[in-house]
């Protein structure tokens, strides 16, 4: 037993490291099978204020501990990928444009996954609805003046027939009119009817984005989940008579009988190196850090011409197309999101980064007026169209847990490259869409600096490292999300996904935990039906 901070007893029977997409669901769900749930977050609980401050503070935006930013987005590059996500309680859903997609068929029959005798679209099909109906799933009426040029640059692809608007987790309702729950029956927050602002990726602070704040964790709290956050775990050691001893950077100790790993791909994966190197959970599979994917994603913008151009009315992504089988497009507004004018320069082709990097920081050389007037343009994120292009080809990096280069007595995520094809970071067809639509709104298409001079592949999407495997041989987890090896610890999050989603994946990793939670509830029924229930 471990005594919190104010002296009270912690002894909860479930630990959740983590409240993004997989711990909120996991919160809930287990604290309704009348578990105790703690839930240890390492961000803060953001209040409105805070969000809306954000869009113009870098102080309340970036998440920088190590140099006291306490906001909530962060982004980590390492050497073959850029990473970025959000750190507080809701975890990802902070810094989430919202989007409620399924992937396509080849995702669910991709080999990764481990043996399904119904296969795992139908394994996930009942979570997909529930997850829906939790994300308040709604598709956007909205049609804006970005939207009518992404329209305009699917027809000239070819690929008209593909657009349409977006499903989103998102209360539309009558804008800026605030009502009682409508998705609860009165039991959530009171939501206010979206304001489209474009600022989704920003956090919402008008109450209309369904972060998981206002749904999943909301209800978990009110069925007595604790959530403590600015408590950010460190290691997980398994204890000699069962159970686990989780321990943060801070000195605490907590102790469960179970503990849900759910810190996203980069907290999840280092806690259980961390962790296994010394000693803590030594029969984690040599198959950790395995099979990380980036949804193969390549980010594009354009910023129109006129300087009095503003298109930034709407949620941040209100519709998409497919340009071909493998390729799915969504445009971005971004409002708040100053800190793309450092982020953007010439559009540049190439397969090769090496020959591309030489193309960019020529093409930089040569007219750098060019990328000053573009640093300095007025109106910026007003005239800013962005894009996300993904993919469902297979690629995948892998990550090692080694000395750091700057600080060699810490070790620390790098990436590494095995054999096969590699996570992109240039995909011609997401120039294509920044050319297309630069013709249609009157326009300069660009690239991402990391990308075209860095060479790496930008993602909000990284998934893989604790995959789902049949054995400790070809995976970290086995179908019931448990580590191989140690009973009673789960992975739950994006980590734990085999295949390369191809779209947003948020609904997905909502669907998985969902399954995890009814799988966990199905076991306990069968080894103790009175148990559940219990308070």
């Amino acid at each position: 037993m471990t005594q919190g901070p104010q002296g009270r007893a912690e002894a909860p029977d479930v630990i959740v490291i983590g409240s993004g997409f997989g711990g909120a669901v996991s919160a809930l769900r287990l604290a309704e099978h009348g578990r105790s749930v703690l839930v240890l977050e390492q961000g803060r609980r953001h209040s409105p204020y805070d969000l809306l401050a954000a869009r113009t503070d870098p102080r309340r935006y970036f998440w920088m501990p190590g140099i006291g930013l306490r906001g909530f987005f962060w982004q980590r590059v390492l050497r073959h990928v850029g990473i970025i996500g959000g750190a507080g309680v809701g975890g990802g859903s902070i810094v989430w444009a919202g989007v409620l997609l399924e992937p396509e068929e080849g995702f669910f029959t991709d080999p990764a996954w481990p043996e399904s005798s119904a296969g795992w679209r139908a394994e996930l099909a009942e979570h997909y609805r529930t997850a829906a109906r939790m994300l308040g799933r709604e598709t956007t009426s909205h049609v804006g003046e970005m939207d009518r040029h992404l329209e305009a640059t699917a027809r000239s692809m070819g690929a008209g027939g593909t657009y349409g608007p977006t499903p989103m987790a998102i209360w539309f309702g009558v804008e800026g009119v605030t009502v009682p729950d409508p998705f609860f029956d009165g039991e959530g927050p009171d939501r206010t009817g979206c304001r489209l602002c474009g600022a989704c990726l920003i956090g919402c602070p008008y109450g209309s984005k369904n972060a998981l704040d206002l749904n999943y964790l909301w209800l978990a709290e009110k069925r007595g989940a604790r959530v403590r956050p600015d408590t950010r775990a460190d290691t997980i050691a398994g204890l000699p008579g069962g159970g686990y001893e989780v321990r943060s950077d801070g000195g605490e100790t907590f102790r469960a009988a179970e503990v849900v790993l759910a810190a996203g791909v980069l907290g999840t994966v280092e806690l259980l190196f961390r962790s296994r190197e010394q000693g803590l959970l030594p029969r984690v599979s040599p198959r950790l850090g395995e099979g990380v994917r980036t949804n193969s994603e390549a980010i594009t913008a354009v910023l129109a011409h006129d300087p009095h151009a503003d298109l930034t009315r709407g949620p941040t992504i209100s519709s998409e197309f497919y340009p071909d089988e493998a390729t799915h497009v969504t445009q971005n507004r971004y409002v708040g999101g100053w800190h793309m004018r450092f982020q953007l320069g010439p559009l540049v082709d190439g397969e090769d980064p090496a020959t591309r990097r030489r193309a960019a920081l020529t093409r930089l050389a040569r007219a750098p007026w060019q990328q000053l007037r573009l640093m300095t343009a007025r109106n910026f994120i007003e005239r800013l169209s962005v894009f996300t292009v993904m993919q469902n080809v297979e690629n995948e990096i892998r990550l090692v847990f080694e000395r750091s280069s700057v600080r060699p007595w810490r070790r620390v995520l790098r990436s590494r490259a095995p054999g096969g094809a590699q996570a992109p970071s240039y995909l011609p067809q997401a120039n294509e869409v920044a050319r297309r639509f630069a013709d249609s709104v009157g326009g300069r298409p660009l690239n991402l600096l990391l990308e075209s001079v860095g060479g790496k592949s930008i993602t909000a999407h990284v998934l893989g490292g604790a995959s789902m495997g049949e054995s400790a041989a070809d995976g970290v987890i086995d179908t019931d999300h448990q580590v191989f090896g140690h009973p009673g610890l789960y992975v739950v999050d994006g980590s734990a996904i085999p295949a390369n989603v191809g779209v947003n994946p948020s609904l997905t990793i909502t669907a998985m935990a969902e399954r995890f939670a009814a799988r966990y509830r199905a076991r306990r029924a069968a080894n103790s039906p009175h148990t559940i229930g219990a308070s």
